[in-house]
């Protein structure tokens, strides 16, 4: 299944998609079976984030080739940080340049877990099983403050910085995809999601020693490659067997 957030007259409302329209849903499909109160077509949706986390988890140096690239440590075991909820933005959406960025302006993408289950002291069994499904995120980094601010409050946190979507696949196989960046219909980024240093499971496994995990968590789970981005780029990241992510990338203060 897939399921998705759209806006509809002015209201967030949870979807299930379809090849050609969305059936909307009576609630979050994440701990319930809500029911179908109306169908939209799918062509012209209005894509919101597919789901609003109450914690936003995202691991840092997790593919090989990122670490290698970055000349930095490989972990030794797994870690996690968090981004801002503020930050998140939909398929379709711009991802806004702040005027006075300047240095590289960069995408990373991402897989992203979302919890269907409360989570504590998980096995890597029970790790599986609380994962409701798969959605895509892009990392948005500007470098320049990354590098120069005490910590990542405006290079990650930036409103628009948090691209996510289209919506949530709950049946694929995560691991055994392939992540491929485009921007402006050019390849730029190939290659296998699962080629992680620690999986999402290990992080799972990781997180709940100390914290519970709930339904709609999210967890990020890094990138093995990333690229410039400029206004006028159309960046899209896709993840076979869940779908494409697309954005718009403006200038501020430029119209769309």
């Amino acid at each position: 299944m897939r399921y998705a957030r759209l806006s509809v007259a002015g209201q967030a409302v949870w979807g299930r998609v379809g090849e050609e329209h969305v059936a909307l849903l009576s609630g979050s499909p994440l701990t319930a079976a809500p029911d179908v109160i109306g169908t939209v077509p799918r062509a012209g949706a209005v894509w919101l984030p597919p789901v609003v986390p109450p914690v936003f988890y995202a691991v840092g140096m997790n593919y090989p080739r990122h670490i290698a690239h970055a000349g930095a440590r490989t972990p030794d075991r797994p870690e996690v940080g968090h981004r801002a909820n503020s930050a998140l933005t939909g398929h379709g959406s711009p991802i806004v340049k702040p005027a006075e960025v300047t240095g590289r302006f960069e995408a990373e993408p991402e897989l992203v877990a979302v919890m269907g289950r409360t989570v504590r002291h998980a096995t890597h069994e029970e790790a599986r099983a609380a994962v409701f499904g798969w959605t895509i995120g892009n990392d948005v980094s500007a470098r320049t403050w990354q590098h120069t601010d005490r910590t990542f409050w405006r290079a990650k946190n930036s409103d628009t910085f948090k691209p996510m979507g289209p919506w949530i696949e709950t049946e694929v196989d995560a691991l055994a995809q392939t992540t491929t960046l485009r921007v402006n219909g050019e390849v730029r980024a190939a290659f296998p999601t699962g080629d992680m240093v620690f999986d999402p499971y290990d992080h799972i496994v990781e997180i709940t020693r100390h914290i519970t995990l709930h339904p709609g968590d999210v967890l990020w789970m890094g990138a093995e490659s990333v690229c410039q981005m400029e206004p006028g780029d159309t960046v899209d990241i896709e993840i076979s067997g869940i779908g494409v992510l697309s954005n718009p990338v403006l200038l501020e203060g430029e119209p769309l």
